[in-house]
């Protein structure tokens, strides 16, 4: 008797784990199947006629597997691996570095409604390179438009935080509001700039502005990859953090967390996974909004599990926007940030909706 109320009692309180994570395996199962499928198709489009099987062959016979078919048009093989696959790798790089920075950020305010763009890194970066490109001259290159991103981008962050700390603490209130006031500085600036800039320098602000995939090459990749790799490793490491931090301020000191330094180590974070994100691509909204919100709403709120899933979801999602980009319109290049933002603005009123609907809560 003894005995088998023993043996029920762990299957009936251990039923609800196990269909989590049934369901958190089930979605890393599907977003990595999905990565998989869309990279395979949007390395096949473009001008230069490929299939996914001719996709699939190349990369398996560049490390020692012969099989599968090699790309039948001449240029099939040097156009993947010059211009295609840079082309993947930084969307997959990318959409996972703007997905984690939010997936942060929102867990750091304890806000669904928060994204990167919040704290000034999107207009810092936009600043940089808007000023590069009206001043820079004959010397403007794809690196310095985006080395200037990248140090705009810090530089918002870093003016944020410094601005909104006041006695030895930083309020996640004021922290919002000091973001709110830089971004509206941020982009009468970048007015300025147009309003000076050439014809040509203004074009080239507003497409970068719009963002674009189209600058991917393989240096780009590597340095996007070695800022996404850290960014995304560190945000593992905090994690746990973060899920005491989610009980309250109070709750998180007494269980020996030191807040401050949290909220700091996850803004440096946040900077650098969002800079390298939109220094070679331009601004793209809406990544670090949506995806995280998605996968909470699937896996729960467990930062363990939604910041790796979210990198994914993030990928897949970018991805998705490059294949639409490429194929909607024929012989053209949508711009990223544009579809982004035409799925991205629906659905931020509905999650406002949502939200306000469950009084603040988390979906």
């Amino acid at each position: 008797m003894s005995g088998a109320g023993t043996t029920d009692r762990p299957t009936l309180t251990s039923a609800p784990g196990t269909r989590v994570r049934s369901r958190t395996v089930a979605a890393f199962a599907v977003a990595v199947l999905a990565l998989v499928v869309l990279a395979a198709a949007s390395a096949a489009i473009g001008q230069v006629p490929t299939t996914p099987a001719e996709v699939a062959g190349s990369v398996l016979h560049r490390v020692g597997l012969d099989w599968g078919p090699m790309p039948a048009h001449p240029s099939g093989d040097i156009t993947l691996w010059e211009v295609r696959f840079p082309r993947v790798l930084l969307a997959i790089l990318v959409g996972a570095a703007l997905a984690t920075a939010g997936a942060l950020l929102q867990g750091v305010f304890a806000n669904p409604l928060a994204e990167p763009g919040v704290i000034g890194v999107s207009s810092g970066a936009a600043v940089g390179a808007g000023a590069v490109i009206v001043f820079g001259g004959a010397f403007v290159a794809a690196w310095s438009v985006a080395a200037a991103a990248f140090a705009g981008g810090l530089a918002t962050t870093v003016l944020v935080y410094t601005l909104a700390r006041a006695n030895g603490r930083t309020e996640v209130v004021t922290l919002v509001l000091t973001g709110v006031a830089i971004n509206a500085f941020a982009g009468g600036l970048i007015a300025f700039l147009l309003f000076v800039a050439s014809p040509a320098a203004r074009d080239q602000i507003v497409f970068w502005q719009l963002g674009s995939l189209n600058g991917a090459t393989w240096d780009a990749v590597g340095v996007v990859a070695a800022l996404t790799v850290a960014g995304v490793a560190g945000a593992a490491a905090v994690a746990s953090k973060l899920d005491l931090l989610a009980l309250g301020e109070s709750a998180a000191r007494h269980l020996g967390v030191d807040v401050e330094k949290l909220r700091r180590g996850v803004i440096v974070l946040v900077a650098v996974l969002a800079t390298a994100g939109v220094a070679f691509t331009g601004i793209i909204m809406f990544i670090g909004l949506i995806v995280p919100h998605v996968v909470r709403m699937i896996v729960g709120p467990g930062h363990r599990v939604l910041i790796p899933l979210s990198a994914v979801v993030g990928a897949v999602v970018l991805l998705a926007a490059d294949v639409g980009a490429r194929s909607l319109v024929d012989n053209a290049d949508l711009p990223l940030g544009m579809l982004t933002s035409l799925v991205g603005g629906p659905f931020f009123f509905w999650l406002l909706r949502r939200t306000r609907a469950r009084a603040g809560g988390w979906g």
